[in-house]
């Protein structure tokens, strides 16, 4: 009989563990560890272009906790049959631990916190904005390790052999199939479009094609176009939607839509500087996009 290779779901036993008395979820460790290479990553690429020492984490101390605040919020509003069910234990809304933190509301969340941050500082937003595009995207690849150990986000079934185990007792399990079947690996596609999208945001910065505002643009559209695929083949639960198509793919045709339309604005208007509003704020030269240390 000829073997047949698959990607083997880790144990569920992996997805935490005990700390003294405490419970550690392997999903929230993936979010925070692509929080702080978020971190790290824009804090180089803001202090290539001139920004106040320490801006990246300031706006991390506002946009983490208003990002997750708003992921949560997004996801459960947008998954009600999830949360409010008969027999649904309300508690079930507050536990991020099991997953369900959508993106979309993260990003939401995020840009206000950013938004704050870079008042106070006297930085241009999209001059942050900019820094943190592929940034953001790393991050992302990273917090999908917590689907892969969560069992969740995958599509439909699959004969290939990079497909998904998943265990016929998951939840998650679409019924009607039979035990065995192999699924798309959502999240691992989603990591490798992301990674590619972050080194080609780089690269294009690099080369001195990409002007202000254009690095988030670009975000905007590379992710919105390879979320709309995966959630068009996504068959795990998902959130309810207009015409049938899920709320998240609604979502990815939005952002798609505000990154063509801030390209063609920027376009329109005649290159404007990297830094500060504040002229009083941006006294030394700014390096231009080609030539900063990414």
């Amino acid at each position: 009989m000829p073997v047949r290779f698959s990607i083997p779901s880790p144990p569920l036993s992996w997805s935490s563990f005990q700390v003294g008395p405490l419970t550690v979820h392997t999903y929230a460790l993936c979010i925070l560890t692509g929080i702080v290479a978020a971190v790290i990553i824009t804090d180089r690429r803001l202090r290539a272009r001139g920004a106040p020492s320490g801006l990246a984490i300031d706006a991390a101390i506002w946009a983490v906790p208003m990002g997750i605040v708003v992921a949560r919020l997004y996801h459960v509003v947008t998954h009600p049959g999830d949360y409010f069910a008969a027999g649904d234990n309300l508690w079930n809304v507050f536990a991020i631990w099991d997953g369900g933190n959508a993106i979309y509301g993260a990003e939401i969340g995020g840009a206000v916190g950013i938004l704050i941050a870079c008042h106070r500082a006297g930085f241009r937003f999209l001059g942050f904005a900019d820094a943190l595009a592929p940034a953001l995207l790393v991050a992302q690849a990273i917090g999908r390790f917590g689907n892969y150990f969560n069992h969740e986000l995958f599509g439909v079934p699959t004969t290939l052999p990079w497909g998904l185990q998943i265990e016929a007792t998951n939840p998650k399990f679409p019924p009607g199939l039979p035990p065995g079947t192999l699924f798309t690996p959502l999240f691992l596609y989603e990591q490798i479009w992301d990674v590619l999208g972050a080194i080609l945001i780089v690269v294009l910065g690099r080369r001195g094609v990409l002007r202000l505002g254009e690095s988030i643009a670009s975000y905007f559209i590379w992710y919105g176009i390879g979320r709309a695929y995966l959630e068009s083949i996504r068959i795990d639960p998902t959130s309810g939607g207009f015409l049938g198509i899920p709320d998240n793919e609604w979502a990815s045709f939005v952002l798609i839509a505000i990154g063509l339309t801030l390209f063609v604005v920027l376009r329109l208007r005649p290159p404007r500087p990297l830094q500060a509003r504040d002229e009083s704020v941006a006294k030394e030269p700014v390096e231009p996009v080609a030539s900063e240390a990414q």
